[in-house]
């Protein structure tokens, strides 16, 4: 079956930095695009960082740039987010997303979501 396990979340005080990792398994991860989504309390659900599937292409949200990095080693079939100088408002539930695309559109052919890991950023 299809899994999206995140892992790596935590209690950290700011300034501290975290390690999110998303293990994937049941579908060819090496085809899929990959993203981190966050949602705070009170938050609407927010879109924090992705990776295309082919030319490893990234983007962020202007909240993090500068601060989060977002990386993929299909070897591994595994997503990380390389998170620094993390700020109270990073507090959320982390939740990575796959995507698939058929190939060569922007035609969505297919989605997955984990069921997300809790980041906490406190003094």
């Amino acid at each position: 079956q299809v899994q999206l396990v995140e892992s790596g979340g935590g209690l950290v005080q700011p300034g501290g930095s975290l390690r999110l990792s998303c293990a994937a398994s049941g579908f060819i991860f090496k085809t899929y695009s990959m993203s981190w989504y966050r949602q705070a309390p009170g938050k609407e659900d927010e879109l924090v960082a992705s990776i295309t599937s082919d030319a490893g292409i990234t983007n962020y949200a202007d909240s993090v740039k500068g601060r989060f990095t977002i990386s993929r080693d299909n070897a591994k079939n595994t997503m990380y987010l390389q998170m620094n100088s993390l700020k109270p408002d990073d507090t959320a539930v982390y939740t990575c997303n796959a995507r698939e695309y058929y190939t060569g559109t922007n035609i969505l052919k297919g989605t997955y979501w984990g069921q997300g890991t809790q980041v906490t950023v406190s003094s």
